[in-house]
């Protein structure tokens, strides 16, 4: 029990570590996304090259913060490994079932947990106060820069065939009336249209920098192409007039 223990502790230190990696890299002027995939790259040790990898390597905060993942993921996959070897080599069959049963919860806690947006942005708001308080980050990132309150972010929607969003122009869609702002567009040759216009095509494979509240970033991503998406569309722009209306009423 102790060492099952041990291992589920590990783990939860592991995520937290990516967690307070993943706000240092946003602070520098990183996207949540890209910042969260550096992070868990460099300490898982996958070692995946992007054009992100590129200014991590020549800035000097993320340059560290990656090379003290490097180095705590590997001490961390040591120490997994040691102690699942410890935990589950003992025992008789029965008990080591059990074991395998209480591993398994307890990682499926750990899961749930960690995707848990309630969670994500309390935790995100501890650290980034941490941050603050005991160390001497730029404090004008990208998210002060837009005035990002708790519920705005900056996010990256990867366009596919058959969603909503492909083989339109931007005025087609109408994304300013939901609250959405395109800051730019990659195309999948890596060309990047920086502040893109109304007469801007959206194509399948496009990835689209995308300014709003989070809630709407997340529904918009996963939005499908028909009846469905107008509706949702429709939706999003009635939700936005109301959260104007209320803004700009007395209080």
């Amino acid at each position: 029990m102790v060492a099952i223990s041990t291992l589920l502790v590990v783990v939860t230190v592991s995520l937290l570590v990516t967690r307070v990696a993943t706000v240092i890299l946003t602070a520098t002027g990183m996207s949540r996304e890209a910042a969260r995939f550096q992070a868990r790259s460099a300490f898982s040790g996958s070692g995946f090259t992007t054009r992100e990898s590129e200014t991590v390597v020549d800035h000097p905060i993320r340059r560290r913060v990656i090379a003290t993942l490097m180095l705590l993921g590997s001490a961390g996959t040591v120490a997994v490994i040691s102690t699942l070897i410890l935990g589950l080599g003992k025992g008789g069959g029965a008990q080591r079932s059990w074991k395998i049963l209480e591993l398994a919860l307890g990682l499926l806690a750990i899961v749930y947990l960690s995707r848990s947006r309630w969670l994500d942005q309390r935790l995100t708001r501890a650290i980034r106060a941490v941050l603050r308080r005991y160390t001497k980050l730029p404090t004008r990132d990208l998210a002060s820069l837009l005035d990002l309150a708790e519920d705005y972010a900056v996010g990256e929607l990867a366009v596919s065939a058959g969603e909503w969003l492909a083989d339109r122009s931007l005025a087609d869609l109408g994304l300013r009336d939901e609250g959405i702002v395109v800051l730019g567009l990659t195309r999948p040759d890596g060309r990047y249209l920086a502040a893109p216009t109304g007469a801007t095509p959206v194509r399948a494979g496009d990835i689209l920098v995308a300014y709003g509240r989070a809630e709407q970033l997340r529904e918009l991503d996963d939005r499908q192409a028909g009846p469905d998406g107008d509706a949702a569309h429709a939706a999003a722009i009635a939700r936005q007039e109301r959260l104007e209306r209320d803004e700009l009423s007395p209080a």
